[in-house]
């Protein structure tokens, strides 16, 4: 399969679910959260998604590369806003459970993404508009 946008890659599709479950868990949280907690949980999830999108659209893979790390810092501070609304009861065990899931699989994806873009690339090559999914040119 060719890739021929951001929204054609599995991560970044996992990641866009993962905002629309934490946009749903937040709307129970207390309104003095809305924020504080609330905020950051939404901004951080939020984040992920964006910065794979954008960095799919930069020039060259060492953009793509940095963008790729911020997103997977974005993913490491929602755990942590996670692990934190859980201990406060915010979140029930279920709901907290579910959404570490889903950080922990998109970790392991853009881990594999950065991997894969890491092998053998110039990181001041210019990204074509289309590559195969394993990140080879067509």
């Amino acid at each position: 399969m060719r890739v021929r946008s951001y929204r054609d890659l599995s991560v970044w599709q996992k990641a866009m679910d993962m905002v629309e479950t934490c946009y749903r868990v937040t709307e129970s949280f207390p309104g003095h959260q809305q924020f504080g907690l609330t905020s950051q949980v939404q901004r951080a999830a939020v984040s992920v998604p964006a910065n794979i999108a954008e960095g799919h659209g930069r020039q060259t893979t060492g953009d793509y590369l940095r963008h790729l790390a911020m997103a997977r810092g974005s993913l490491t501070e929602l755990e942590t806003h996670v692990q934190i609304a859980a201990r406060l009861r915010y979140l029930d065990a279920e709901a907290a459970e579910r959404l570490l899931a889903a950080t922990s699989e998109i970790g392991k994806m853009l881990n594999g993404l950065i991997t894969s873009l890491r092998k053998g690339k110039d990181p001041d090559r210019p990204i074509k508009a289309a590559q195969s999914e394993d990140g080879s040119e067509p």
